[in-house]
C-alpha cells in the first residue's frame, strides 16, 4: 500500500504513531500554553487589547514571544482586539431650523432638450 501511495513505509508508521498519541510534544505544549495566557490576557482587557499590548503584557509576565506568534495564536483561536475609530473632521453642522430654498428643478435634470435646466454650484 505504501508503494501505491509514493509514501515511505517508515514515514507511514511514524505518521500512524503521531496519530494515535496523546502526549503533547513541547511545542504544542508551549501553544496551548500560551492560547490560555492570551485569552486571560484578552478577557483582562475587556476584549480591547491586540496582538502589540497582549505581547507586551506577556513579556512583562517573564514570557519571550514575539508579536506575530501572539498574532496567530489569536487569529487561530479567533479573538481579536478593537481598533481605534480614526478621526473624522466634520466641516458643516447642519442646522435643523434653517430655511433651505425650494428645489425649483425637483431633482430632474434632464428635460429633454438644452438649455432648459440651468444650475451652480458654490464650491
Amino acid at each position: 500500500m505504501a508503494r501505491l501511495l509514493g509514501v515511505s513505509t517508515s514515514g507511514y508508521y511514524a505518521h500512524a504513531k503521531r496519530a494515535v498519541a496523546t502526549v503533547l510534544t513541547p511545542r504544542q505544549q508551549r501553544r496551548a500554553d500560551l492560547e490560555v495566557k492570551i485569552t486571560q490576557a484578552h478577557q483582562g482587557s475587556h476584549g480591547t487589547y491586540g496582538s502589540p499590548r497582549i505581547t507586551a503584557e506577556l513579556r512583562d509576565q517573564g514570557e519571550v514571544v514575539t508579536a506575530k506568534t501572539v498574532a496567530k495564536i489569536m487569529a487561530s483561536i479567533g479573538i481579536e482586539g478593537i481598533s481605534p475609530r480614526t478621526f473624522k473632521t466634520r466641516t458643516t453642522v447642519v442646522d435643523p431650523a434653517a430655511s433651505f430654498p425650494p428645489d425649483l428643478v425637483d431633482r430632474h435634470f434632464d428635460r429633454g432638450r438644452p438649455d432648459v435646466v440651468w444650475l451652480t454650484d458654490i464650491t
